[in-house]
């Protein structure tokens, strides 16, 4: 028998986790992963110029512009109006989060398995994308919630 599956909305940063005996806990939304402008170098620079992945900075902090579930935290854009993020997690190169893509078009694709697969396939990306499943695209959380059953904690 499979335990119902209820949403956690993650836009806010109120709770990290919550976890049910009876139910599925599955985070929802889509955060911005922003880096100050003081750590902006060359080799960003080179990643955007090179690879057309540029990462996302405070000073040109885009919004959210499509509810995901489960949950993505973007930190990068291309020039073709693509989004790319973690599924699931925070941002972390270094994490076991997969790196997913949003085209303009609002169609999912996985690049790949985890961050440090992302960094070593980066000058081709666009070449390991894999049409992604489990992601569904919403255009708010209300919209979503039409579907779903998410828990209010407050």
């Amino acid at each position: 028998m499979s335990r119902k599956k209820v949403y956690l909305d993650r836009t806010g940063g109120e709770a990290a986790a919550v976890f049910l005996h009876d139910a599925e806990v599955i985070p929802a939304g889509t955060t911005i992963y922003s880096m100050p402008v003081k750590e902006r170098n060359t080799e960003y620079d080179r990643w955007a110029e090179a690879y057309d992945i540029h990462f996302i900075f405070e000073d040109r902090k885009p919004e959210a512009p499509f509810y995901a579930v489960p949950w993505m935290d973007i930190f990068a854009v291309d020039s073709r109006g693509g989004y790319i993020g973690t599924l699931g997690q925070l941002t972390d190169m270094a994490g076991e989060a997969p790196v997913c893509y949003v085209d303009r078009d609002r169609h999912c694709w996985r690049i790949a398995e985890n961050g440090p697969e992302f960094v070593q396939h980066a000058a081709c990306w666009r070449s390991f994308l894999q049409e992604e499943q489990e992601v569904r695209l919403y255009a708010s959380r209300e919209q979503a919630e039409q579907e779903l059953d998410f828990i209010n904690l407050f």
